[in-house]
């Protein structure tokens, strides 16, 4: 890897356009998108990545606030800066940019099959890609660009950048091999980070070279090995060139009770379950799904998960079936902080604004996080809410998604409510650290909040019924109280088993 600080202003440039592209694709955004999102021209982005544009300060910024790259984007931006500074020094002379043969784009090569397999012994996956490539223009092909890129913990960009840092891939370990018609090929790094590596192919080898000739196909292989601690339950193949056919298998262990899903997510859509389930077939006490598709959208995302439920804790002793996970515990899985902590108990620490600009910033972007990795497990027709403290930080800062489709999130800094109605009503509550249970609670039905922007001005809001309920109820976690401190005496919660309104909204008379 290129050492920190020392990479050449061309290299750094190189290093902040791919980072950019990466975080784009893994959000699945098309260049006009994301262009969109930021503000900016549909042209500026594609300017950006390949290099024909200069990066500022804020189009990193909001690159990495809108793809929410966990301060990767910025680092190299900080990166290319340091390298535009010290060029510019007397007598630095600008680097020559070197002319670069193309990636086979759709025009000039076609997949015509695609075949990855992941195979897991336990400790290790091994990543084999087969495809059958079609040169369809008209000089020969000589290399071709393949990706690789972990990530340990999706959804959280900072804990993952921390990871990979502390953990990076390396060469040693990926044992990358590759092959063309039974001749070993040749690779080249382009690019080397801690989580990401970009790689030709190269159609040559010390003894000869072989092509990629108008009008031929071939089929090439490469493999790679990656530990469990840097993989992570998931494996997504991206189209990036027109394909025929798209073929995907899982190997696991049958002993670990493997069980798999996927979803697909195109420029245009978000993702949605994929149209056919994958197959399943028993081999030698191994365990293989397989999932095909003719034809896959150009720029498409395939995504498909996996877990292992005979890797749960067994709980026999308390009646629970040994396969059933109870929503506490999976909310604890999803990183929400469980009732008894001490955190939930204190009052969280008002923000001071704007001088705390970037934590606040910061601690929304981790509940917005959260927000969405948990609404991936759950169905929330009420709406849902989630405070700083059930993430492990005490901070005054909430989140709140109204249950009206469509709606925007409404976010909450150093919230109080400042007047509420005398009328009130009672409505079942559940909370994310004790999902077991849902209990009848009342509230005003009318309420009056105070909050702060991230510039420091003070807003105030009105709010009723059902929004009025979900604001008060993560108000209340950053006082340091449950919902159970506001029941009327002798009322008790009851199990989420008996509780027979999930997935229905709250119900209010006209």
């Amino acid at each position: 890897m290129e050492p920190q600080g020392q990479a050449t202003l061309e290299q750094a440039h190189q290093h902040f356009a791919a980072e950019v592209a990466r975080w784009r694709e893994v959000r699945g955004m098309s260049k006009k998108v994301l262009a969109e999102r930021m503000g900016f021209h549909p042209s500026y982005v594609s300017h950006m990545e390949s290099g024909r544009t200069k990066p500022s300060e804020d189009f990193a910024r909001r690159a990495d606030e809108t793809l929410n790259a966990g301060k990767a984007i910025w680092h190299r931006w900080c990166e290319y800066e340091t390298a535009r500074l010290r060029s510019t020094k007397p007598g630095a002379v600008p680097a020559a940019r070197k002319a670069e043969q193309p990636y086979a784009t759709g025009s000039s090569v076609l997949v015509e099959h695609d075949a990855a397999r992941l195979d897991y012994d336990g400790s290790r996956y091994r990543l084999t890609m087969r495809r059958l490539l079609r040169n369809t223009g008209t000089e020969p092909i000589t290399r071709y660009l393949i990706r690789i890129s972990v990530d340990r913990y999706p959804g959280e960009p900072e804990r993952s950048n921390h990871h990979y840092r502390a953990h990076p891939l390396t060469w040693e370990e990926l044992n990358l091999t590759a092959v063309c018609r039974g001749e070993a090929m040749r690779w080249q790094a382009k690019h080397d980070r801690d989580a990401f590596k970009e790689v030709w192919l190269l159609f040559d080898n010390d003894q000869g070279r072989f092509p990629l000739y108008p009008g031929e196909s071939v089929w090439i292989e490469y493999a790679y090995t990656v530990s469990e601690e840097k993989w992570g339950h998931w494996f997504q193949r991206a189209v990036r060139l027109p394909t025929g056919h798209l073929e995907v298998e899982l190997a696991f262990p049958t002993e670990l009770d493997p069980a798999v899903w996927g979803t697909v997510t195109s420029m245009t859509s978000e993702a949605s379950p994929l149209n056919s389930a994958p197959t399943r077939r028993e081999e030698n006490g191994t365990t293989v799904f397989t999932w095909s598709t003719g034809h896959p959208i150009l720029h498409a995302r395939y995504r498909l998960e996996w877990r292992f439920r005979a890797a749960r804790t067994r709980r026999d002793s308390t009646g629970v079936h040994v396969n059933e996970v109870r929503p506490s515990e999976q909310m604890r899985n999803l990183g929400v902080v469980q009732e008894g902590a001490p955190i939930l108990a204190e009052p969280a620490r008002p923000f001071s604004l704007p001088a705390e600009r970037e934590v606040t910033e910061q601690a929304v972007e981790s509940l917005f996080t959260s927000m969405e990795r948990i609404a991936g497990v759950h169905t929330f027709a009420k709406g849902m809410g989630i405070a700083a403290p059930q993430i492990g930080i005490g901070r005054a800062a909430a989140v709140v998604q109204p249950a009206e489709p469509g709606a925007g999130a409404i976010v909450l800094l150093n919230p109080r409510v400042i007047a509420a109605s005398r009328e009130t009503d009672d409505q079942y509550e559940g909370c994310l650290s004790f999902f077991d249970v849902r209990g009848l609670v009342p509230r005003p039905l009318r309420i009056t909040v105070e909050t702060m922007t991230l510039d420091g001005t003070t807003v105030i809001t009105d709010y009723e019924r059902g929004l009025a309920r979900l604001i008060q109820h993560e108000i209340d976690h950053l006082d340091g109280h449950l919902y159970t401190a506001r029941m009327r005496p002798g009322v008790q919660p009851i199990s989420v088993t008996e509780y027979r309104q999930t997935g229905r909204a709250w119900s209010y008379e006209h």
